[in-house]
């Protein structure tokens, strides 16, 4: 049964410095054992100061080094890895209402794009599990059922869904999926490392990450111009 872990990099908001949001999500045979070697490398592997802190984040953890040796440590777990992305300036008009961002209709779209990249399947069940956050303008139980209703013609009949929010706190899978994101975006925003963070996970990549909304602003303009 596909066990699916997602959380996100970046900011929707303009204002923020990151160029894209991006979504990365990994299944995985074993979701215990991924679990608990990642708990015993955190509290193993990282300086005192932080082995007995509930999460690690990619962005929160000072050494480089360590951000590499963590990276490939995940990429050992056999993770498989399917990511999305979109540029914050390319973001349609239709997620826009008056100043304002539909955040929360943006991001249910951004992980229905991501979930489909590991559909079809002949599993029974379909599980996946993201990261708590807040969204706007849309309740949880939307969110479940919009994806759900998205999800459910690309399985088999009978199929049980299962779409989870949990704090990333009490989870070590969905903070594997903050590292496998964190490093993505690195690699995206051309930073510094990038490239070698992007290394230490390219052979548990699934295929290419998708780029969202692409060219929506060039079929905008080749409508204008016909």
């Amino acid at each position: 049964m596909p066990h699916i872990f997602l959380d996100e990099s970046g900011q929707f908001n303009k204002n923020s410095n990151e160029r894209y949001f991006i979504v990365g999500a990994f299944t995985v045979g074993n979701t215990k054992r991924t679990r608990k070697l990642f708990r015993s490398w955190h509290r193993s592997r990282f300086p005192l100061k932080l082995r007995y802190r509930s999460e690690i984040k990619f962005s929160n953890t000072l050494h480089d080094e360590l951000r590499i040796k963590t990276l490939k440590f995940i990429s050992n777990l056999d993770v498989r890895i399917h990511f999305v992305y979109l540029k914050k300036d390319n973001i349609p008009k239709e997620y826009r209402y008056g100043g304002s961002l539909k955040s929360g209709h943006l991001y249910t779209h951004v992980i229905g794009e991501v979930l489909e990249m590991f559909l079809p399947v002949t599993d029974s069940e379909f599980r996946v599990f993201c990261d708590k956050r807040h969204l706007k303008g849309i309740k949880q139980s939307e969110f479940k059922q919009i994806l759900k209703d998205r999800i459910l013609p690309l399985l088999p009949k009978s199929s049980m869904i299962q779409i989870e929010m949990i704090d990333s706190t009490h989870d070590a899978n969905i903070q594997i999926a903050d590292w496998i994101s964190g490093a993505l975006a690195y690699y995206l925003e051309k930073k510094e490392l990038g490239e070698e963070f992007y290394a230490a996970i390219k052979h548990n990549l699934l295929g290419d990450g998708k780029e969202l909304f692409k060219d929506h602003w060039k079929n905008i303009y080749n409508k204008k111009s016909a």
